[in-house]
């Protein structure tokens, strides 16, 4: 599997368009590179770029990004909200699939050097990237922003990592790193003071504020034994965050860099404000997400705002990302496109949904054509994902009744598994395409010489137990469905039944439907005890799929009064 970073440099350009468009096409030219997000800001006269791919066309991009942003921007006339030290200011690159952070970490480096020796750049190295903890902190480093680094370049701590001991006056310095997902989110309050901005700032963030006698911001800085000023740490770990004001939006901010959402997710940070603002009459209006964000944080974020309401979470993963960007006003100051925000999103290769991406009639019209996919296969998938969903749609009905409210967590409980096993199957239906198509490619690789009979011969025999493990995967996700269905029927709410019911029907065709698949599919494959076991497997499935539709079909009709 391939190895991926994203990188997310911060270049000291947020009005020119054409500036910021000249360094994006650096980025663009290098094949194999994804250009996710472009994200410029007028006020803080900055630009977020994300792009991701494979580690050495990422550092042929950021090689060619920074020396493109040196030629175009010009430091000694740049003005900004944002601390700021150089033309690229920030360098970062981030692990996102099949990559160690010393991995990631030693690419920083690679770049450090040769933008260091190629371009005659001051270069420091941060977080995982610096080897030297006394100086791996940005804020630190940044420290006197580019009008202090004239002199500061000169101090034997400050010597660059790599490249000229000398302080651009044109490009100024980069930092290049290597370092965990950081979420940068800012926070909009319906306030123009900066000062009061920064209190709420100084109240959640990790560093909290420095601690003195009497008045807290004229009061005399208390110090300890060594004569160092203590500080009163804020409420939220791995948070850093500065107040400002945006003059383009008329508003202060409270502008926080989330750099472990694992420790302190969005909405946490978000409800963080909330409190310190309304402690201080002030009141959040909306936020806004600079650069990209992971889905994870997203669908958290609208569970979290959910049961805050006692509502069910077992809602769908559009829903629930509806939910978290009502719930922090991500959609304020503009647009919330999920498909250009959300990480996953940005990298989800379209053909891996085309099915599931069609309408109804356009799926029954693919699956009614001369193409012998959509097959058997897929249609189980769906057939198993629509009871699945049935049984969900009666566990959020039952969340919701009248007169069960203190039973809203049981049934959100139940929904939240019924939306899992509908999602796997959901993607199931696609999978199952594709596993059929990788048989047909198979087998029409050229048999010609000896070599090529035997590259050929297990190609097949590789894409044919793809074709026996996907349909299986769908008889496995009835096992979690059926668990769902079965419950709704017994204790749901009473008229929805009959959907329970229904989605028993739907699931038991779902199971009995994948294993002709399996069968048919194991047929070609030559090791036998693997077939044994898995037809074993799929036998005992297909049993109980069969007795717990016949259980619950009872239980659905035991209920139905006729009179």
């Amino acid at each position: 599997m391939k190895q991926l970073i994203e990188c997310v440099p911060n270049f000291s350009e947020g009005n020119d368009m054409n500036i910021i468009k000249q360094i994006t096409n650096e980025i663009e030219s290098v094949e194999g590179v994804l250009l996710l997000n472009v994200d410029p800001g007028k006020a803080t006269n900055r630009t977020v770029v994300t792009f991701v791919g494979e580690p050495h066309l990422v550092i042929q991009a950021a090689f060619l990004a920074i020396k493109k942003a040196g030629e175009l921007i010009d430091m000694s006339k740049h003005k900004g909200e944002h601390p700021r030290m150089g033309a690229t200011d920030v360098c970062p690159l981030i692990p996102i699939a099949n990559i160690s952070m010393e991995e990631t970490a030693k690419y920083a480096q690679q770049l450090g050097e040769r933008v260091g020796k190629e371009i005659n750049l001051p270069i420091y190295l941060y977080e995982a990237a610096q080897p030297n903890k006394n100086r791996n902190n940005l804020s630190v480093i940044r420290g006197g922003e580019y009008e202090g680094f004239f002199k500061k370049i000169k101090l034997p701590e400050w010597k660059p990592d790599f490249g000229p001991q000398e302080f651009d006056a044109k490009r100024g310095a980069t930092v290049i790193g290597a370092r965990d997902f950081l979420v940068a989110f800012n926070v909009n309050l319906n306030t123009t003071s900066t000062r009061r901005a920064n209190s709420i700032a100084f109240d959640v963030r990790e560093a909290g504020r420095v601690m003195r006698e009497g008045n807290p911001i004229t009061g005399k800085i208390i110090t300890d034994e060594n004569g160092n000023p203590k500080s009163k740490p804020g409420t939220l770990k791995c948070v850093k965050a500065i107040g400002w004001y945006i003059e383009e939006y008329g508003i202060a901010q409270i502008s926080m860099n989330l750099t472990n959402i694992n420790v302190t997710p969005v909405h946490i940070a978000f409800d963080e404000v909330c409190k310190s603002a309304t402690s201080r009459g002030i009141r959040v209006t909306g936020s806004e997400l600079v650069g990209l964000i992971p889905l994870k944080a997203m669908l958290d974020a609208g569970k979290y705002f959910l049961e805050k309401q006692e509502r069910s979470i077992g809602v769908s993963e559009k829903e629930l990302i509806k939910i978290a960007i009502k719930s922090m006003g991500l959609d304020e100051l503009g647009p919330f496109k999920p498909e250009e925000r959300i990480i996953e999103y940005m990298l989800k290769d379209k053909a891996d949904s085309k099915l599931v991406s069609m309408d109804l009639v356009a799926f029954a019209d693919e699956t009614a054509s001369e193409s012998p996919a959509p097959g058997g296969g897929s249609i189980s998938a769906y057939v198993g994902s629509l009871g699945a969903s049935l049984a969900t749609m009666v566990a959020n009905l039952s969340s919701h009744k009248k007169g069960w409210d203190d039973r809203w967590k049981e049934f959100s409980d139940w929904a939240e598994k019924g939306q899992a096993a509908k999602d796997e199957l959901i993607r199931l239906v696609d999978q199952d395409t594709a596993a059929f198509n990788k048989i047909m490619t198979a087998f029409s690789l050229p048999k010609s010489t000896e070599e090529e009979k035997t590259i050929r011969t297990q190609a097949i025999q590789d894409a044919t137990k793809f074709a026996i493990e996907i349909p299986f995967k769908v008889m496995e996700g009835y096992l979690k469905s059926m668990e769902v269905i079965k419950a709704m029927a017994e204790v749901g709410n009473p008229n929805s039944v009959t959907d329970a019911g229904v989605g028993a029907l739907c699931a038991r065709t779902a199971v009995i439907g994948a294993f002709m698949n399996v069968k048919i599919n194991a047929s070609g494959y030559n090791d036998k005890a693997y077939v044994k076991d898995i037809i074993a497997k799929g036998e005992k499935i297909e049993q109980e799929a069969i007795a717990i539709e016949s259980a619950v079909i009872k239980i659905v009709n035991d209920k139905i009064k006729l009179d």
